[in-house]
């Protein structure tokens, strides 16, 4: 049994609180205390649900030099999250129900967060033939996606949404048009013509979204059960308006923002440094300020990591030749809860959901909400600040664009099922 005293609760269903939080037997027995053999002071502190990121790279199979299991969820829980969506794009692709069931197997043994392996949408992720959705979906995939790869045939999505549908799979997608993104490596603009990089133009992304929403809407037309389209790290303010068109038209699509695309713009390029390099790039101002207005009014329906770890070395490259991607498993809430709820003003409620009930719901899950009953699967907040040192990260890509901002809202204690997976309190 443990005991948290005194400490704020946090969940969707708002701020409330100090209560004394009795956990046993994997649930939250009570919110005015009782007995326990372990005891925590809360005060100061705030105790949320456990955190669901959609999106993350862990690199196995194949890709260990850069992460692997052990390394990928450990970074998780120190991050607050009891649960994770793994990306295919392995080597070789998760596009099997072996495959699945081998991830699946290999993460409960490691008892840290629990893992949701997304699989493939197509063959060996070449968007030419739809992978097997209802025996992957029996193997314990949760999304299908060709993450890491754009759908660039829409009769191909069209029947994967339609297939998918019927197993109550969602199907994600990189929403970015090939042919106009060609070889960017920045978002196209002023700043990329006087640094002298190749463009990646918002036109690639909205026109992309603006294809896969109409492959959806005749996938609605066509199919007996809801097909559900989620946009991966939309990264404009065009691409954010289409969704919420599209949502008010009532199509059943959901999507997601980074907390790179949330805090930084294309503006960190100009040091010409790769560890800001990611895909989709970052864009200007305008479109950072329209993320943040579409957190708040719903047409984003939660905060994905995109934790894309590589080796030091290969983010030493040039901008050039650097692999796209930024690892932030282990920053991502306090880097949102300080740069948005305490420099913003950004609901801290909001923000929880977004991490919380906002990706359990994409997924099917049940929401976890503070109250007797409950699941204990929790992380426990410390709004004191620290220093981001990467060096100290657990995920293997011991780097960060954040490196030295300072920080509050740090997990010291996560739970998942009332187990203790994480815990650094003082």
């Amino acid at each position: 049994m443990l005991l948290i005293k005194n400490v704020k609760l946090v969940d969707a269903l708002g701020e409330r609180g100090p209560a004394d939080v009795l956990i046993g037997e994997g649930k939250i027995l009570s919110l005015d205390g009782g007995e326990a053999e372990t005891v925590i002071d809360g005060t100061g502190l705030f105790l949320a649900p456990g955190f669901l990121d959609l999106h993350a790279h862990l690199r196995e199979p194949g890709q260990e030099v850069k992460e692997e299991l052990a390394t990928g969820l450990l970074a998780a829980v120190r991050g607050g999250y009891t649960d994770l969506v793994s990306m295919p794009n392995t080597t070789p692709p998760v596009d099997t129900p072996e495959a699945v069931r081998a991830l699946k197997k290999k993460a409960h043994a490691l008892s840290l967060a629990r893992l949701h392996p997304a699989a493939a949408l197509t063959q060996g992720q070449e968007g030419k033939t739809l992978t097997e959705a209802g025996l992957l979906k029996e193997a314990g995939a949760s999304l299908l996606t060709d993450d890491g790869h754009t759908n660039e045939d829409a009769g191909i999505l069209a029947a994967g949404l339609l297939q998918a549908s019927a197993f109550g799979l969602p199907v994600a997608v990189h929403a970015e048009d090939a042919s106009l993104r060609r070889g960017g490596v920045m978002n196209d603009g002023p700043l990329a013509d006087l640094l002298g990089l190749p463009g990646n133009p918002k036109e690639a992304e909205a026109a992309r979204i603006a294809r896969d929403l109409e492959v959806l809407r005749y996938a609605v037309r066509r199919s007996q059960k809801k097909p559900h389209l989620h946009i991966q790290h939309l990264s404009t303010k065009r691409g954010l308006e289409l969704v919420q068109e599209a949502k008010r038209a009532g199509l059943p699509v959901t999507a997601e923002a980074t907390p790179h695309h949330l805090t930084l713009t294309e503006e960190a390029l100009k040091a010409l440094d790769p560890l800001f390099k990611v895909a989709p790039p970052l864009r200007a101002e305008e479109d950072r300020e329209a993320l943040l207005k579409g957190l708040l009014d719903g047409t984003l329906d939660a905060v994905a990591t995109d934790h894309a770890p590589h080796t030091l070395a290969e983010k030493e490259m040039d901008l050039l030749r650097a692999p796209f991607g930024i690892p932030s498993l282990e920053v991502a809430f306090p880097l949102l809860y300080t740069e948005l709820h305490l420099k913003g003003g950004f609901p801290l409620k909001r923000l929880v959901e977004l991490f919380t009930d906002g990706p359990r719901s994409i997924l099917g899950l049940k929401p976890i909400h503070l109250e007797e009953g409950a699941e204990a699967s929790l992380v426990l907040l410390d709004p004191k600040e620290r220093l981001v040192e990467p060096r100290n990260f657990a995920s293997k890509a011991r780097f960060s664009p954040w490196a030295g901002w300072v920080l509050g809202g740090w997990p010291v204690l996560t739970l998942v099922e009332g187990q203790v997976v994480h815990q650094a309190l003082e």
